[in-house]
């Protein structure tokens, strides 16, 4: 692509916000929540709603694809030619739920512009980066054409862990043969802050349930009489750290994998010290593993936590029971090297050696994941950084994203391609939560920068 034609395809999108802010608004009309079996309908709207798009684009080979869930939407522009890169762009066009309804200031299902920001349902995560990829195509094929082949793979149920997506990527690889991927979704740490994930942590998520007695109890006829199975399971919870914040899980650590001193360098880089997550959490102190920053224990050390603990009366008022039953759900984050089935069977030696023999215990595994890292070096992230210093005029900080998302993984293993992840949402999008909403002049900065990268990209 020449020079002219870049700025030509730059221009384009100057001209054309107003359009890609309606077509955002037209996308989050949908209310594909893909956790609500009454959208099924709804979440067919969207994936055809995109299918339609990306004919609009020029794409051959659009389909809509049956899972045992909901569909998957593919198709490619293979304009290009050979010898040019053939990016795989991976989306999901499902949201969350919008409870609860009255926090909300303008409906969740009708994008509302409030100054510099569009509130709605979807707007960030991540029909919103879907929209911003889109438009640097579009624009681009409007001045000279693409100067890479895309392929492309939007589902419909990340925001209930993909349970379908492994299966159909194993089904279409050579549909989805590609040589990188990009994922948008993932997000800057600040509006001025360019950023670039480059390692994820994986999950192993597991609950527990204590059986005492075979039904509960009067505490005065039978306490100190009958173990308590949610005292047993209070215990059972606090002995799963150390003094120094340290799981305690047997062998738990054997796999972590250590961070250099150059890794750490970059990410002291990342403007997000105590007062940072003091100020995000509103919490009274910090907490977290000895001999690593916040920012360490965050991203790139392995966690356990507890999401949730049930037993007993929970209602107002008082009620005497010992109860029958204990619960918890765990969370365990992981970094690269470990593996959650060994993570599994960690945790349940952990109850064999310090449960007592007065209850019974259960270990159920809901859901698992690899960690990932990708290589800042390779030329596909090399490009991304360089297109973002030239829209934002300084350069990305990488940095690990705490959480998960399986996709990644499932591509490095099954498709044998790296991810490129970026996103264009901000942290205080409200995520999953009342008044989502996207920042439109870092949705139109993330437009340019997709219009950059591909230029890049096509000139390797």
């Amino acid at each position: 692509m020449t020079q002219t034609q870049l700025s030509s395809a730059l221009a384009y999108v100057q001209n054309q916000q107003e359009r890609f802010q309606e077509d955002l608004k037209a996308f989050v009309q949908i209310p594909s929540i893909s956790t609500d079996p009454n959208a099924k309908a709804d979440i067919r709207r969207a994936a055809d709603y995109i299918a339609g798009r990306l004919k609009g684009l020029g794409f051959q080979k659009v389909e809509v694809l049956p899972t045992k869930g909901s569909p998957v939407v593919c198709g490619e522009l293979m304009s290009a030619g050979k010898g040019k890169p053939t990016v795989l762009l991976y989306g999901h066009y499902d949201v969350q739920p919008v409870e609860p309804l009255e926090l909300w200031l303008s409906p969740a299902f009708e994008a509302t512009r409030r100054g510099d920001n569009l509130y709605g349902r979807g707007t960030s995560d991540m029909k919103g980066q879907i929209v911003v990829v889109l438009a640097a195509i579009e624009a681009l094929a409007q001045s000279g054409g693409m100067p890479v082949n895309v392929k492309v793979i939007f589902e419909g149920e990340e925001e209930i862990g993909s349970p379908n997506l492994e299966h159909f990527i194993v089904e279409n690889k050579d549909r989805l043969a590609a040589d990188i991927a990009i994922n948008p979704d993932s997000g800057m740490i600040g509006e001025q802050i360019p950023t670039i994930t480059y390692g994820l942590r994986g999950l192993a998520y597991l609950e527990i349930r204590l059986q005492g007695p075979n039904h509960d109890l009067h505490s005065g006829m039978y306490g100190g009489a009958v173990h308590n199975p949610a005292q047993v399971l209070c215990e059972l919870v606090a002995g799963m750290h150390d003094a120094q914040g340290r799981v305690t899980l047997p062998g738990f650590y054997d796999r972590v994998r250590s961070l250099d001193s150059e890794e750490r360098k970059e990410l002291a880089r990342l403007p997000m010290d105590d007062a940072f997550y003091l100020e995000q959490t509103g919490a009274p102190a910090l907490y977290g593993e000895a001999g690593y920053t916040v920012i360490e224990r965050v991203c790139a050390r392995p966690t356990l936590e507890v999401n949730g603990l049930l037993s007993g009366f929970t209602g107002e008022g008082q009620k005497t029971v010992l109860p029958a039953k204990a619960m918890a759900k765990i969370s365990m984050r992981l970094v690269p090297d470990q593996d959650p089935e060994e993570v599994r069977q960690q945790m349940g030696k952990y109850l064999e050696a310090r449960t007592p023999p007065s209850v019974h215990w259960e270990l159920i595994k809901h859901a698992g994941s690899f960690a990932s890292i990708t290589d800042p070096n390779i030329p596909a992230v090399v490009a991304m950084s360089q297109a973002m210093e030239q829209t934002w005029g300084k350069r990305p900080v990488f940095k690990r994203e705490g959480g998960s998302i399986p996709v990644v993984v499932h591509m490095q293993q099954h498709l044998g391609i790296e991810s490129v992840l970026i996103g264009f949402g901000l942290p205080d999008d409200n995520l999953h939560a009342p008044n989502e909403k996207i920042h439109l002049p870092t949705f139109y900065r993330g437009i340019e920068t997709m219009v950059r990268y591909f230029n890049i990209l096509g000139e390797k």
